[in-house]
C-alpha cells in the first residue's frame, strides 16, 4: 500500500525491448508523476528486483522467460498492485474482467493506458488485490498454444523452420514466403491464417501482406512520409509499414 502523498513507483516487465520501451513512453507520458524504478527482461530479473526495490505496481508480460508473469505475480503474493501485459487472450481477458483485475493489450494504446492509470490511482491507498482465484483459473485452462513449427517448400524439398527462426512472412500470390536469416521459403496458407496461428505477442501484421517478427527487428526508421520503416537484423531488406498498422510503433 502506498503511503499518502509518495510519489508512486513502478517496475516494468516485459523481454522484448520494443515493448518494453512502448510501454514507457506510454506511461510517462500518461503519468508523468509515476516514478518507473525498474525493467526487467524475464520473471526471475522482475521478481528480484520487485524484492528488492519494493515499488508500489508492477507492470507485467504473462510470457517471458525463466519464470512466466502468472508466475511472478503468484510469487508476489499481494506484495504489490499488479497490472498484466498480454497479447488478446479471450480467456485471459474474461478472467481479468471478472476478477477486477488491470490489464493491458499488446500493442498498448493511449486510452487503454490511461484507464488502467485512473483505476490504479484509486487503488494505490488499499492493499493490493487477491489475485489467486483468477491465477488459477488462467492456469488451468488446457490449450494448444501458438504455432512452433512451419514445413514449408524449399524447391523440391520440404523444410521444417522453428518459428523463432522466422523474420518476416510476405504474402505471394497464392503462397506465402517464409523468410528467415539465411534463406527463403513457401508455405500454402494466408497471411490472415498464419496470424491467427502465431503468437500476437511476438508477431505482429506490419502490412495487409507482412507480418514480422518482433525480435529480428533492429530497429524502426521514418521514410520520406514519416511512416514507420522496419531494418532487420542480418537482412539487406526493409519493410514498409502501412498507414493501418502505423500506430502499432507511434511510441516507438
Amino acid at each position: 500500500m502506498q503511503t499518502k502523498n509518495r510519489q508512486p513507483t513502478a517496475l516494468i516487465a516485459e523481454d522484448e525491448p520494443m515493448l518494453r520501451a512502448q510501454l514507457r513512453a506510454r506511461l510517462t507520458q500518461a503519468w508523468p508523476e509515476l516514478a518507473i524504478v525498474a525493467e526487467a527482461e524475464n520473471g526471475e530479473q522482475a521478481l528480484a528486483l520487485q524484492r528488492e526495490l519494493e515499488p508500489d505496481i508492477v507492470f507485467l508480460d504473462i510470457r517471458m522467460p525463466l519464470k512466466s508473469g502468472l508466475e511472478v505475480a503468484e510469487a508476489l503474493a499481494g506484495a504489490c498492485h499488479v497490472v498484466f501485459v498480454t497479447a488478446y487472450d479471450e480467456y485471459a481477458v474474461t478472467a481479468f474482467e471478472q476478477g477486477a483485475v488491470d490489464y493491458v493489450l499488446k500493442p498498448v494504446t493511449a486510452d487503454r493506458i490511461v484507464k488502467v492509470i485512473e483505476r490504479l490511482k484509486q487503488r494505490l491507498e488499499r492493499p493490493p488485490a487477491d489475485l489467486a482465484t483468477v491465477l488459477a483459473q488462467i492456469e488451468a485452462r488446457d490449450s494448444g498454444g501458438p504455432l512452433k513449427w512451419i514445413k514449408a517448400s524449399l524447391g523440391a524439398s520440404m523444410r521444417l523452420i522453428p518459428i523463432d527462426d522466422v523474420f518476416y512472412f510476405h504474402a505471394e500470390d497464392k503462397y506465402t514466403k517464409v523468410v528467415t536469416a539465411d534463406g527463403e521459403a513457401l508455405i500454402r496458407k494466408t497471411i490472415k491464417e498464419l496470424f491467427d496461428e502465431l503468437d500476437a505477442e511476438l508477431f505482429w501484421q506490419v502490412h495487409r501482406g507482412t507480418i514480422v517478427n518482433l525480435r529480428a527487428i533492429a530497429r524502426v526508421d521514418r521514410d520520406y512520409r514519416d511512416q514507420p520503416l522496419i531494418i532487420l537484423k542480418q537482412r539487406p531488406e526493409r519493410l514498409t509499414v502501412s498507414r493501418s498498422f502505423a500506430h502499432l510503433f507511434k511510441a516507438m
